[in-house]
């Protein structure tokens, strides 16, 4: 993009540039969960009570009905902040990890850098993430526990202790690394398709626009694929935070095999969907409004190698 660089706010790879793609991260995965948590507050109690909460509008409905119209906002605050702060971990390191695997692992194929890249961004934002799941989930489940963070936090700490906000963390992990290697893989891969095969176009010469119709192709695609890989860990989550079982093995026997990836599949589909999509969409439209590229590929180190994938 002719005077593209004059106009960067950073430049690639830098230490500023890291710190623009974390708090792009930030904000666009805060607001999207943000702008979802009635859908959350639903999805959490079809896996605690799914015979009560057997479909998305009558399970709305149900809500409605019983607890008020506030209930479908309940655990705003650990969407916002929870997800807004584990977007910064995921999305900035993410970046850094991916340079510093390609530079390292040139004999490597371009899958396996995506998928290592993102699980270790995702090992440290879902340590960042597990407070706040921890209170966000039994607020939205359980209404005499608490309004929010603000009461939730201390009388999470007096009940449980510390342990409490980290006892969903193995579930969590199971749940969210499965979903990041498959959602950041599948999202460069597609964008990479999309250019090549649809387009046929490098990104370079395509227009702002065309390069965010881009993203948001990739990132819908990443998010519904990811969304059934982990469901079984994300019913996990919800039954162990819920006191319905004592361990991950108690909680599949309880549940099911097959109901581990079938409940509330639908309307995490729903939800997981159009949040990835925005996501991208708000991150790259960070990235473009600061004169960098959108995302997908590797470092030019990586694209000089002409490692296969």
């Amino acid at each position: 993009m002719k005077g593209g660089v004059e106009m960067r706010l950073c430049e690639e790879f830098s230490p500023r540039y890291y710190g623009l793609c974390s708090v792009g991260g930030m904000l666009s995965a805060g607001t999207t969960h943000l702008a979802i948590t009635p859908l959350d507050v639903l999805k959490v109690n079809m896996q605690v009570n799914p015979i009560k909460y057997n479909g998305i509008s009558s399970g709305l409905s149900t809500l409605w009905r019983e607890q008020g119209p506030s209930s479908l906002w309940r655990g705003w605050s650990g969407k916002l902040f929870g997800y807004g702060i584990q977007g910064g971990f995921k999305f900035g390191l993410y970046e850094y990890f991916k340079k510093l695997y390609s530079d390292a692992l040139v004999d490597r194929s371009r899958s396996f850098i995506f998928f290592l890249s993102s699980a270790s961004a995702q090992v440290f934002a879902d340590v960042a993430l597990c407070p706040f799941e921890a209170v966000k989930v039994r607020v939205q489940t359980q209404p005499n526990f608490a309004k929010g963070l603000l009461d939730g936090v201390p009388k999470l700490y007096r009940t449980e202790g510390l342990s409490g906000f980290y006892k969903g963390l193995f579930p969590l992990w199971g749940r969210n690394l499965p979903f990041s290697m498959i959602m950041f893989s599948t999202f460069e891969h597609s964008v990479e398709f999309i250019y090549r095969d649809i387009i046929q176009r490098r990104k370079e010469d395509c227009s702002r626009a065309q390069q965010l119709g881009v993203t948001c192709l990739g990132g819908y695609g990443a998010g519904a694929v990811g969304t059934v890989i982990s469901n079984p860990a994300d019913n996990i989550v919800s039954s162990l935070y819920n006191k319905q079982a004592e361990n991950v093995m108690q909680a599949v026997k309880k549940i099911g095999l097959v109901n581990l990836f079938t409940r509330s599949l639908p309307v995490r589909i729903t939800l997981v969907g159009p949040v990835v999509t925005l996501q991208w969409f708000f991150y790259d439209t960070i990235k473009v409004l600061s004169g960098l590229p959108t995302s997908g590929g590797l470092s030019r180190h990586m694209e000089e190698a002409n490692v296969s994938a």
